[in-house]
C-alpha cells in the first residue's frame, strides 16, 4: 500500500485523544493529522481547546473525571489514545490517584459505551519503579506491589486497570515511553539542563550510568504502531534504542556544565524519577523497545 492510499484509508477513521494539549498529546495530533486521520481531542479549558484547534483537530469540552461528558465526546470515533495524566512527582496524593486510576477507568468505560474498538493507554516505565535497581527491564518484568512515589503507584494501577478492560468489543494496548524529549519539550529535560547549567544538579556516581530515552517522534511512532498493529492486552516499551550515558545525554544540548558529584543524598522526587536515581536504575537502566525499528531520521 502506498502512502497516498494509506492516508486515504486513514480518513475513514476518527481517533479520540485525551491529553491532546499536553506534550505527547499535541505532538501525537500533529502525527495523526499528517497521516490522514480525523482527530478529536478532549479539552478541559478554553486554552486547551485553542491548542487542539490550532493543530487542525476538533476540540470537545469535557473532563476524564466526568464520564457523561466523555461518552458524548467520543461518539462516532473508532480508536482512542488516553494520554491525559497527573504527572506530578512527590508524596502520595489522593487527587493524583483519583485522576490517574479513576480517570482511566472512566475513559475506557466511556469508550466501550461509545463503540470504540481499539484503545492505547499511554503508560510509563515508572510502573516498574520499586526502589530496587532496574536493569535490562522488558515487558515480562513484573509490576511490583510497592512503588516509589505517588506517580509510579498511580500509573501502575492505571495501566493494570486499562489492560483489564481488554476484552470482546474493545482491544486495549499500553505503551511505556521512557524519558521523553525533543522539540518544544516542556517536561523534565529542560529542568535538568537548567539545573546542570546553574550548578544545582547533583550527579549520582558522576552520572555515568546508562539510561533509556525516547524522542517525541519515536513516542508518536510507537503509539501509532500500537493503534494499528498492537496486540490487545499487551504493554510495549518505546525507546530510542541503545541506552546512553545519562550525563552525556543531559550535557549534549549545552556546553560545559558545572555540576557537583554525590554518591548518596537527598534529591527531589521529580528529579529522582527523571534521572532514575531513586535506586530504581542506580546501576543503569536498559529498557528494550518492543516496537522495533522506530528510530526516525532527522531527530532534533
Amino acid at each position: 500500500m502506498d502512502l497516498e492510499q494509506g492516508m486515504a484509508n486513514n480518513q475513514d477513521k476518527c481517533v479520540f485523544i485525551t491529553g491532546g494539549s499536553g506534550y505527547i498529546g499535541h505532538n501525537l495530533i500533529r502525527r495523526l493529522i499528517a497521516d490522514g486521520y480525523s482527530v478529536r481531542a478532549l479539552a478541559r479549558s478554553d486554552s486547551a481547546a485553542e491548542i487542539v484547534a490550532e493543530l487542525r483537530a476538533e476540540p470537545v469540552r469535557g473532563d476524564i473525571l466526568n464520564r457523561a461528558s466523555l461518552e458524548a465526546a467520543m461518539h462516532g470515533c473508532d480508536w482512542l489514545v488516553h494520554a491525559a495524566a497527573d504527572t506530578g512527582h512527590g508524596a502520595f496524593t489522593t487527587r493524583q490517584h483519583h485522576t490517574n486510576l479513576d480517570g482511566t477507568r472512566n475513559v475506557l468505560n466511556a469508550a466501550r459505551e461509545a463503540g470504540i474498538k481499539r484503545a492505547v493507554h499511554v503508560s510509563t516505565e515508572a510502573v516498574l519503579l520499586s526502589g530496587a535497581p532496574l536493569r535490562n527491564a522488558n515487558e515480562n518484568t513484573p509490576i511490583p506491589s510497592r512503588h516509589t512515589g505517588s506517580y509510579s503507584a498511580s500509573k501502575a494501577a492505571a495501566e493494570q486497570a486499562a489492560l483489564a478492560e481488554n476484552r470482546a468489543g474493545l482491544e486495549v494496548i499500553a505503551v511505556r515511553p521512557r524519558f521523553v524529549w525533543g522539540r518544544d519539550d516542556t517536561t523534565a529535560l529542560p529542568q535538568l539542563i537548567e539545573a546542570a547549567r546553574s550548578g544545582k544538579l547533583a550527579w549520582i556516581d558522576g552520572g555515568t550510568y546508562l539510561t533509556s530515552t525516547t524522542h517525541i517522534d519515536n513516542v508518536t511512532e510507537g503509539i501509532v504502531r500500537a493503534l494499528e498493529q498492537g496486540r490487545g492486552g499487551e504493554a510495549y516499551f518505546i525507546t530510542d534504542g541503545t541506552p546512553v550515558e545519562f550525563r552525556a545525554f543531559v550535557a549534549r544540548p549545552g556546553s560545559s556544565l558545572q555540576t557537583r558529584r554525590c554518591r548518596a543524598g537527598w534529591l527531589p522526587l521529580w528529579l529522582e524519577s527523571a534521572t532514575g536515581s531513586s535506586g530504581s536504575v542506580a546501576g543503569g537502566s536498559v529498557l528494550r523497545s518492543a516496537v522495533r525499528n522506530m528510530e526516525r531520521s532527522g531527530l532534533r
